[in-house]
């Protein structure tokens, strides 16, 4: 041979012959790091996205305002006949919101619009107007405001804006469309005010000169000001009646602000900061909490009030006490955010080592052959680093670009580090697992896997005891490496002890099918029991993959369960019953409710209750509880609804009554009413009229009152009371177990009574008066019955258990952890049947020869089925049980350091309860697709000919 050819074939390049002898090889472990490289760098940033939509929509859940920092800054009502302050009041405040809106501290961001100020006045003033509508028989009250911009934010609809200094005495406004509708009033109307107090003189009129209709009304711009894009039902309380009345506030111009004291004894200068939404992310929570404080109490609040130059300046905001309960939510949510996707990784990393333990296992004799041909061990390793190198770094680098694009979040250090990590991961594991089989053997090497075994479990037991005594991190501590570890411990341990039980138990099985007829049972499980044929036991890592996905999948499921099932229960502690039926403003419900909701689909045992709030009850000494809640009920129905609230049960005889007239009615009590009582009848006073009542048990709560009872009630039965007080009146609530809808609840209301508030009849018809007095607009009288209809609906209050629960579940936060976690129980699935796959295949040709020669044996097709799924099977199988067994301790070992409140969204014991039946559904799904998995491999090996598996000299 030439010298030029010989130095051509010595210095042939060794991962491009690598690369051309096995291409498909190549290209399989290119896509396995490909997916799991995107996995990994797209989960942090799945975190990062449903962090932050959960932060921003708690936000927005509480109202438009919720979201921003609220400036109040107080003027003095001018004196009585005195003129109005000199100078640009209008002026003053454009400026003043200038330089506040400079003040704003980073990571704060005001949202588009800027800040949004005015001067409201401090008091409305009541409108005698006999034309107006009265609905408890109260004139309704105009209360002014100036807002800066409104005309940009609304829609003149008749007459025109605010403008020119009015005569004294004398105010222009503006009102809405609803407003006016609702009080029957148009653009030219004259409302006529009284005198709010002392501080002012009589005799102030207001003149309606526009009407305009918002853009948005539920924006920050108009929530800010009550009643303004629409009037109010308010109430006030007169003896144990809560009477209501219309309120509204009308718009003034800039040069009718000087003027606004003189309505409203004195004006109040506001500024709401808005802030953006979008540019509030979980990872800077800190800092925008600290920002929040600096401008209530800190640095930027001192530059606020230079800013503004008036003493008593207040500054406001629900933000500090939403990013807490954010934070606390982020950390509540980490045994679905962090286990899950920990568990994945978990899986994912063991695959990865099984599939480079399989390929040096495979290349063992090529390893073998060049160590004896003189090839240094550093010489092959960094030939297998280069090889691995050209296939694992593109892929890696593939799968992070992609999930960066895909994923576009703030924060990219997290996925870069956990996609380096996988591809590192996948680019060491062959050079590493063929150093250590290159390696000459050692002698203790039982004892040295003991001591790690034993050392996997003394850390296992540690983290269990240290989560169970510390619980969950607090919040704003980040990733709780003990929670998250402590399942993947329990799996890893798992999956120790059944690396040592798998060959004694598969074993045991084979001897019992060696006694009974036929061999294939017999030599698949004896081949089961000793591996691949050159191990004595099965490798840990395809086990430690089926575990920690069965693990995973469980502990999550069993999350989940607990979770509806706290709902419920929290559901049904906030309604008191199944269905809660309550006169709000109504005097009580419409005549014939009762009867036609208990027929309703779903409703169990009902019954109408009455309650009488702040009720008088005689003591002893003389004095009066004046606080107790009274409620009438029926105590057969009453007790069932307790005993399904599990909260004030008693037994209902304890109320029976012997039928004597003037004979104290019996009555339960609750622990502080009792004890104040003693055992003496005593005097109660209901609006009805006094009667005597002796206490005949005490009972800790009742669902009639709040859903779990208040401080100071009393129960009494229907029966005995509606016989001493015939005109007791209908019933104010309704209450009944079962699973009844809120739907067809409001419209039984709607139909027995369109328009019942507390008198509507009379609202409705001096709202129709004062519209054909006024001479109001085409559609004012239609607005109005709109108004009263909806009047109607408010006057009711109508929760069912359903709802409830599902008012609770319809959190972004619960979403966003239960689609990340299921995405995590996905991707731990499909990488354990990965690992199930790879087993199959390193033992294919192995399994494909044994079966072509026991084919000339006589062996049969289905035969030949069993043989294999004899022995492929049981490992899955084995693991799908012990994960499954682990999953279900992992609730009583790490359950009572999980705490359930914000994924359930009320406030509910903290721990795990243990559920069978989820964690069985995980394991027959893993065993399912394990079983499909097994036979779909033995279809394709199946179709290889005999003559290709009997080559002369194999020696497989």
């Amino acid at each position: 041979m030439s010298e030029p050819r010989a130095r051509s074939l010595a210095g042939a390049p060794w991962v491009r012959t690598r690369l051309r002898t096995a291409p498909t090889a190549a290209l399989l472990t290119a896509a396995l790091v490909f997916v799991t490289a995107f996995l990994a760098a797209a989960l942090p940033r799945a975190l990062d996205r449903g962090a932050d939509q959960a932060l921003r929509e708690l936000v927005r859940r509480h109202g438009p305002l919720a979201g921003s920092v609220s400036v109040t800054v107080g003027r003095f009502a001018p004196a009585a006949g005195s003129e109005a302050a000199s100078g640009d009041p209008a002026a003053d405040l454009d400026r003043k919101a200038g330089a506040i809106a400079g003040d704003v501290p980073a990571p704060l961001r005001l949202a588009a619009g800027g800040p949004v100020y005015g001067s409201a006045g401090r008091f409305p003033r009541e409108l005698p107007d006999g034309g107006l509508p009265r609905p408890g028989g109260l004139p309704p009250k105009l209360g002014l405001v100036y807002l800066n911009a409104a005309a940009g934010h609304a829609r003149l609809v008749a007459g025109r804006w605010p403008t020119g200094a009015a005569p004294r005495g004398h105010v222009e406004v503006a009102l809405s469309e609803a407003t006016a509708a609702t009080l029957g009033v148009r653009a030219g109307s004259t409302l006529n005010a009284g005198a709010p107090g002392a501080e002012t003189g009589a005799g102030v009129s207001a003149e309606v000169v526009g009407l305009y209709r918002p853009d948005q009304v539920d924006s920050a711009f108009w929530a800010g000001t009550p009643c303004l894009a629409a009037a109010c039902l308010s109430t006030v309380r007169i003896g144990f009646e809560a009477v209501p009345f219309w309120s509204a506030t009308g718009l003034v111009g800039r040069d009718g602000l000087p003027g606004l004291g003189a309505w409203s004894a004195g004006s109040t200068d506001f500024y709401q900061l808005p802030f953006d939404l979008a540019a509030l992310h979980a990872d800077r929570l800190p800092a925008a909490r600290s920002a929040v404080a600096s401008l209530i109490a800190g640095p930027a609040n001192t530059r606020l009030v230079a800013d503004l130059g008036q003493p008593g300046s207040q500054v406001t905001s629900t933000l500090p006490q939403l990013f807490d309960e954010a934070a606390h939510r982020q950390t509540a949510v980490a045994p679905l955010t962090e286990v899950g996707p920990a568990g994945a990784a978990a899986v994912a990393v063991a695959v990865l080592c099984l599939a480079a333990a399989l390929a040096a296992e495979r290349r063992a004799g090529e390893l073998r052959l060049l160590r004896a041909r003189g090839a240094s061990r550093a010489g092959v390793l960094g030939r297998l680093l280069g090889e691995t190198a050209v296939t694992v770094l593109p892929a890696g680098l593939a799968g992070t670009l992609l999930a960066l694009v895909v994923l576009p979040t703030g924060r990219w250090v997290a996925s870069v580090l956990a996609a380096l990590a996988v591809t590192l991961v996948a680019a060491l594991g062959l050079p590493l697992r063929a150093l250590a089989l290159s390696a000459a053997p050692r002698p203790g090497g039982g004892r040295r896997r003991l001591v790690a075994e034993l050392a996997v479990a003394a850390a296992t037991a540690g983290a269990l005891a240290a989560v169970r005594r510390r619980g969950v991190a607090s919040g704003g501590d980040g990733v709780d490496l003990l929670l998250v570890g402590a399942p993947l411990l329990l799996a890893l341990t798992g999956a120790l002890v059944l690396a040592r039980l798998h060959p004694v138990l598969i074993g045991w099985a084979a001897r019992r099918a060696g006694r009974r007829p036929g061999l294939v049972g017999f030599l698949g499980l004896a081949r089961a029991a000793r591996g691949d044929g050159r191990h004595q036991r099965p490798s840990v890592l395809p086990l430690l993959a089926l575990l920690l996905a069965v693990t995973t999948a469980g502990f999550g499921a069993t999350v989940l369960d607990s979770v509806a099932a706290a709902r419920e229960r929290a559901a049904l502690t906030a309604v008191g019953a199944g269905a809660r039926v309550a006169a709000v403003s109504a005097a009580a419900l419409p005549e014939g409710f009762a009867t036609a909701a208990a027929r309703l689909p779903g409703a169990g045992a009902a019954t109408a209750a009455w309650t009488f709030d702040a009720a008088p009850v005689g003591t002893p000494g003389g004095a009066l509880i004046s606080d107790v809640t009274v409620i009438v009920i029926d105590p057969v129905v009453y007790a069932a609804l307790a005993r399904d609230l599990g909260q004030g049960v008693f037994d209902p005889a304890l109320l029976a009554d012997d039928g004597r007239a003037g004979s104290p009615v019996p009555a339960l009590a609750s622990p502080d009413v009792a004890e104040r009582l003693g055992g003496a009848p005593r005097a109660a006073r209901l609006r009805s009229g006094e009667l005597q009542v002796r206490v005949a048990g005490v009972v800790d709560g009742t669902p009639a009152v709040n859903g779990a009872g208040g401080s100071k009630t009393m129960v009494l039965p229907a029966g005995p009371v509606a016989r001493r007080f015939p005109g007791i009146g209908r019933p104010n609530l309704w209450l009944a177990t079962g699973r009844l809808a809120a739907d067809p609840l409001r419209e039984l209301l709607q139909r027995l009574s369109p328009a019942d508030a507390a008198a509507t009849g009379p609202a409705r018809a001096s709202a129709a008066a004062s519209a054909s007095g006024a001479g109001s607009a085409s559609g004012a009288g239609s607005a109005s019955g709109a108004a009263s209809r909806q009047q109607g609906r408010d006057s009711y209050s109508v929760r069912t258990k359903a709802e409830t629960a599902e008012e609770l579940a319809a959190d972004p936060l619960q979403h966003t952890a239960a689609r990340l976690f299921w995405t995590s129980v996905a991707a731990a699935g499909g990488f354990a049947l990965l690992a199930v796959l790879l087993t199959l295949v390193r033992a294919a040709p192995e399994r494909a020869a044994l079966l072509a020669r026991l084919r000339t044996m006589g062996l049969r097709p289905r035969q030949g089925l069993a043989l294999i799924l004899a022995e492929a099977l049981p490992q899955p199988l084995v693991a799908a049980l012990a994960g499954g067994l682990v999953a279900l301790s992992a609730a009583p070992l790490l359950g009572p350091a999980v705490d359930l409140a914000a994924l359930v969204g009320a406030p509910v014991p903290a721990g795990l309860r243990t559920a069978w039946l989820p964690v069985l559904l995980q394991v027959l799904a893993l065993v399912a697709v394990a079983t499909a998995t097994v036979a779909a491999e033995v279809a394709v090996s199946g179709r290889r000919q005999i003559t290709t598996e009997l080559r002369a000299g194999d020696v497989r």
